[in-house]
């Protein structure tokens, strides 16, 4: 058990990943402001969009987790998740990506045809 007790804080290649480009955005668009520059503004909300689309592949590829606790044994953050190549069941990135995940419902046409 680490410092935080028995959580699973999601510590992964991916979320490890997003983060640190995250955090280079958020600076580079902060110096970009305190600068009055636009092109240093850009810049950083260009590469707050790499920061999301780069976690979201290293998610697609393995490297992320799904939502809720993993198993003690595969929570290390260089563990791979084997179920991501089937999508995660309630997982947003996954269903942006076209995988439904294990078990998980089929919208029905008609539903979709009457706007819901």
């Amino acid at each position: 058990m680490g410092m935080h007790g028995d959580h699973d804080l999601g510590h992964t290649v991916a979320g490890w990943t997003g983060t640190g480009a995250g955090v280079l955005a958020s600076v580079v668009t902060g110096l970009g402001l305190v600068a009055g520059s636009p092109a240093g503004m850009l810049l950083g909300g260009a590469l707050v969009g790499a920061a999301a689309l780069a976690t979201w592949t290293l998610h697609l590829a393995g490297w992320g987790k799904a939502s809720g606790p993993r198993p003690p044994g595969r929570r290390h953050w260089r563990t791979r998740d084997t179920a991501a190549r089937r999508g995660h069941s309630g997982c947003v990135g996954c269903r942006m990506a076209g995988r439904r995940g294990a078990g998980a419902a089929e919208v029905a046409p008609a539903a979709l045809s009457a706007g819901f």
